[in-house]
């Protein structure tokens, strides 16, 4: 029986809506939450990410506004602009868009935008809010992920959780998000042994590095939930066969295109999990309606009882 498919457009535009709603009481309050989105220089993938991230903006009634620096620009020059950001009292949130230019010390840039502003969740104080389950702002994807599981009816306390992938925007807080949800966490990656044995294990299964397909059904139990939180782009005609032969909806979209999307999770695990988050169409669009999410909680939080 093939896997009940979770649709993050669907749980997104929930939560838009919600937050959306919260917007409009406080902005008849005088509280009007903004965002103030920082991209550097010229990155195709990173400009779609962030006009949609603007637009969101629009549709759920966030002030933003968006910097935009050269590639050449210095180490001081981004430093100086998230300083006067962090100083200005109508910026609630403050999103650098990720990757730098490499003259820049991205470590320094992210570590100086105020925590209490910090809408992506990146800052070393919110992950230490995180860690010791205090109210603080949770990177956006992990968030998504655990908004998915719980208005998916999905069991997490009690379950075994594995987390493929380490890193500090998804797999740890991934990881430390479900502990405090009560699951039993464990983390794999790139030197972890007999890592297969391990993911069968799980009742819920996050795959986040970045492998197209890596992820097949010997690495699932049957009925587990797998969450696919990668998005890789095909672009050879051979690879494209091991993933989607038969598909005539996505050999039209390649044909057209010469290009699809695969997740971090084989096509053919849909046939054995019990639950499963589509490429595209699952945590993508979650990423986003967190976003909002966030930006309408640091307002709450850096404007005390008069945004609540």
């Amino acid at each position: 029986m093939p896997a009940n498919i979770l649709d993050g457009v669907k749980t997104a535009a929930a939560i838009r809506a919600e937050v959306a709603a919260e917007i409009k009481k406080m902005t008849a309050a005088g509280i009007h939450p903004g965002l103030a989105v920082v991209l550097v220089g010229h990155n195709p993938a990173s400009e779609i990410y962030v006009r949609g991230k603007v637009k969101s903006c629009e549709e759920v009634g966030i002030y933003s506004e968006k910097h935009t620096p050269s590639g050449s620009v210095t180490t001081e020059d981004l430093l100086a602009l998230v300083h006067d950001l962090n100083r200005r009292e109508e910026i609630d949130g403050i999103l650098v868009q990720l990757p730098l230019p490499p003259q820049v010390d991205s470590k320094k840039i992210l570590l100086a935008v105020d925590p209490a502003k910090d809408v992506d969740g990146f800052h070393p104080m919110n992950v230490g809010l995180l860690s010791t389950q205090r109210e603080g702002l949770v990177p956006c994807t992990p968030a998504g992920v655990m908004e998915i599981l719980k208005r998916s009816g999905i069991p997490i306390a009690g379950q075994n959780a594995v987390v493929v992938g380490r890193s500090d925007i998804v797999g740890k807080p991934m990881a430390m998000l479900l502990i405090n949800a009560n699951a039993t966490v464990t983390v794999c990656h790139s030197k972890t042994r007999d890592l297969a044995a391990l993911c069968r294990q799980a009742d819920i299964l996050v795959a986040a590095i970045g492998r197209a397909g890596m992820i097949t059904r010997e690495f699932v139990r049957p009925g587990a939930t797998v969450i696919d939180v990668g998005m890789n782009t095909v672009t050879d005609a051979a690879e494209f066969e091991r993933f989607f032969a038969g598909n005539a909806r996505r050999e039209e979209t390649f044909r057209t295109k010469g290009s699809t999307l695969v997740g971090d999770v084989h096509p053919e695990v849909a046939q054995i999990a019990g639950a499963i988050t589509p490429v595209p169409g699952g945590v993508g669009p979650l990423t986003i309606a967190m976003l909002m999410s966030n930006t309408l909680r640091a307002a709450k939080l850096r404007r005390g009882t008069k945004a609540a």
